[in-house]
């Protein structure tokens, strides 16, 4: 199933763009209701606020009286994140019984308010943030939720900073408009994206790609995008893999590129980079089948080079996911050309070059196969000769992480 973390700060819209995915057909799993469930009369979690609060914190019905305990929580941390304590494990066991009875084909969307507060970016396949400025969403909460300004403004800085939230996003929803623009964009991302999405998850299939190569210019938001994907990745199979690293042409500051990500991970064999395909899978990253090695470049022999590759679910964010055995000659080359393109502004230069040569030449293709194709004689002839000669006048080592061995990389 697809997993949607949705988020924002207090006042964003969230609550309204929870209820139009739900609409549309989603599973909502709904944190604050649960919360709100978990500590009815009778229930463990009531108990344990009332042992670590006192009694006093309930009504006169004997049920938790929420401004008394707001007025505490939101003015002390420390008993905010008492509260936490208690309350957040019973809210995710009682969330992942929901999405238990969910089927493999559902978009599952969690509204979590204090989903980066609590470091949950890794549990999802996107992480949805609903965003308006902090004096919009403080005029919201004075004028329609009659709340005093100091009041807004503690709840406010009780929850992560609006950067925080927007580096942890994947979609972002900017809400300073009217209700229906906001809906507006809810049915697009669910239509144009998260549909898609889930049915590639549940088919197993990397999001179809078609059109000629198209350079763009260097985006400094790549390496964040980079930096989440892999961490969800490393949590798809932390016991196996050793890590993911963000190469190709989007890892070098400056340097025009396909807006494709390419990540490499790293893994002790082969042997393991087959048993976890189905967890990456799962992740978002399908197996891509057929494609079984790298083009050589050098010695040793071309089993040497033998790798997996796996691409994105999320037909918006293509990403090559190059799964290679650490210590390599494929490894090694990925991670050393990438480095010394980062160190030689000439190189750089000359590869943009050479980019934007075999672009025009398949400017007609249907299919960026050409262009791949097309650059692997500046690899063999040009590029490989003059990085080995940096790696080794610069002293160039690989990742510590593994120690390189003769076989490495043998299927």
């Amino acid at each position: 199933m697809l997993k949607i973390g949705l988020t924002g700060g207090i006042a964003s819209g969230k609550s309204l763009v929870a209820t139009r995915l739900a609409e549309l057909g989603a599973v909502l799993v709904d944190a604050d209701a649960i919360a709100r469930e978990v500590v009815e009369p009778g229930t463990p979690g009531l108990a344990a606020v009332v042992d670590a609060f006192g009694p006093e914190i309930l009504d006169g019905g004997g049920r938790l009286d929420r401004p008394r305990l707001g007025a505490i929580v939101f003015q002390h941390p420390e008993r905010r994140a008492e509260l936490n304590g208690i309350i957040h494990p019973l809210v995710r066991e009682r969330a992942a019984a929901v999405i238990a009875t969910a089927s493999a084909e559902a978009v599952v969307v969690q509204d979590i308010p204090l989903l980066v507060e609590t470091g949950q970016q890794t549990n999802f396949h996107l992480v949805l943030v609903v965003d308006a400025p902090e004096d919009v969403r403080l005029q919201r909460m004075t004028e329609h939720r009659g709340m005093t300004e100091a009041d807004a403004r503690s709840r406010m800085a009780a929850q992560a900073s609006r950067q925080d939230r927007l580096a942890a996003a994947d979609v972002v929803l900017i809400n300073t408009g009217t209700r229906e623009e906001l809906l507006a964009a809810v049915d697009r991302l669910w239509n144009e994206r998260l549909v898609p999405f889930a049915r590639n998850i549940s088919q197993a299939a990397v999001a179809a790609r078609s059109g000629a190569p198209v350079l763009v210019a260097a985006d400094s938001d790549w390496p964040r995008q980079a930096a989440g994907l892999a961490e969800r990745l490393k949590a798809a199979a932390p016991e196996d893999v050793l890590a993911v690293d963000h190469i190709g042409s989007t890892a070098v500051p400056g340097l025009e590129a396909k807006d494709v990500i390419d990540l490499q991970l790293a893994v002790a064999d082969l042997a393991t980079a087959d048993r976890i395909a189905p967890l990456l899978g799962a992740a978002g990253f399908p197996l891509w089948p057929g494609i079984l090695m790298d083009s050589p470049h050098g010695r040793p022999g071309p089993a040497a080079w033998s790798k997996r590759l796996h691409g994105n679910a999320d037909p918006a964010r293509p990403v090559n996911l190059h799964v290679r055995v650490a210590g390599s000659p494929g490894w090694r080359f990925a991670l050393c050309f990438r480095d010394w393109l980062r160190a030689d502004p000439a190189a750089r230069s000359e590869y943009a070059a050479e980019k934007r040569r075999v672009v025009a030449l398949h400017a007609a293709d249907d299919s960026t196969a050409g262009y791949a194709q097309g650059k692997e004689a500046w690899f063999s002839e040009v590029a490989v000769p003059r990085m080995e000669r940096w790696a080794e006048s610069s002293g160039w080592q690989p990742p510590s992480y593994v120690s390189t061995s003769a076989d490495a990389g043998q299927p």
